[in-house]
Order: C-alpha cells, then sequence, then structure tokens
C-alpha cells in the first residue's frame, strides 16, 4: 500500500540549489517524488542569516519508509545528518530543513512530531511552491486546499521563482 506525504524543503548554508537537490535525490530512493520549481525567501523570525532557497515535493512513499509519519520523520532526519544539519539555533541556518506538511489526511500531535505542519498556513516559503504542486491538496484540520490557503495569505516576506 503506498502512502503520500508533501514536504517543505529549504536551504541557506552553503551550495543551496546543490543541497537541495540532494535532499531530493534521497528522497527519490524512498518513492516517487514530485518536485516545485525553486523559490528564493527571506528568512523568517531570524532575518539575520542567508536568504533560503525552498521548494516543496510530495512524495508516494512504498513500503515501510513512508508507512507512517513518525517513520517518514525517522528518514528525514537521517537525510539531514547525513547532509551536515547540527540543531544549534532554532530557526537558524541550515544547509538543509525539511518538514512534513501533510501525510496523506492523518493528524499527529506528539511531543516529537505536528502533522499537518502547525505553521504551514502562515508561510508563503511554503505555501507558494505546494500550490504550484499540489494545489487542491486538503489540510485535514482546516478543510481548506493549499490555493484556498495560499489565497487568504497576507502579504509577507518575498518569495520569489529561483
Amino acid at each position: 500500500m503506498a502512502h503520500s506525504a508533501c514536504l517543505s524543503l529549504g536551504s541557506n548554508l552553503g551550495d543551496r540549489e546543490a543541497n537541495l537537490r540532494s535532499a531530493l535525490h534521497s528522497l527519490s530512493r524512498l518513492g516517487k517524488v514530485m518536485v516545485s520549481s525553486f523559490y528564493e525567501t527571506e528568512p523568517v523570525e531570524i532575518e539575520n542569516q542567508p536568504w533560503f532557497l525552498n521548494c516543496a515535493a510530495c512524495v508516494e512513499f512504498y513500503g515501510e519508509a513512508g508507512s507512517t509519519p513518525e517513520k517518514l520523520l525517522v528518514e528525514i532526519l537521517e537525510i539531514e545528518r547525513r547532509m551536515g544539519r547540527r540543531r544549534m539555533q532554532n530557526k537558524g541556518p541550515r544547509p538543509i530543513d525539511i518538514d512534513i506538511l501533510l501525510f496523506g489526511q492523518e493528524m499527529v500531535d506528539t511531543p516529537v512530531l505536528t502533522v499537518p505542519h502547525p505553521a504551514m498556513g502562515q508561510r508563503g516559503f511554503v505555501l507558494v511552491p505546494l500550490a504550484e504542486i499540489a494545489p487542491d491538496t486538503m489540510h485535514p484540520g482546516l478543510n481548506k486546499t493549499v490555493r484556498e490557503m495560499l489565497q487568504e495569505l497576507p502579504l509577507g516576506p518575498v518569495v520569489r521563482r529561483f
């Protein structure tokens, strides 16, 4: 049985584009990946850091790697670790960041994982690329599509196609 997830990827250290492509290559080993364009975005919350390169990916997993949100999180954390991610400052600079936005229509709320991602509806750097590849995907908690969430998003930090 296949499981699907929508992910947000970002990088603002080193070769940002190469970092995203490397992470996407690692994800492609776990299933079929559909990727948005890359977007350059202003940092949010901690503004004194390099701009990010972001994209969204929807992955259809086969086998155990993406059979549950928790197992997917383990795979993502391993990809980040292999790529040199060190969690030294929350929201700080990083070579790669991969967030689980949606996992089918599942809702998870544990101390280590919340799905849907609690801030996805307030982030242009998440919604703009996700709307490119999955505009009609429904947020199970809000009962709104990605397109509807993007239309309701107030103007904020710059998100521009790379």
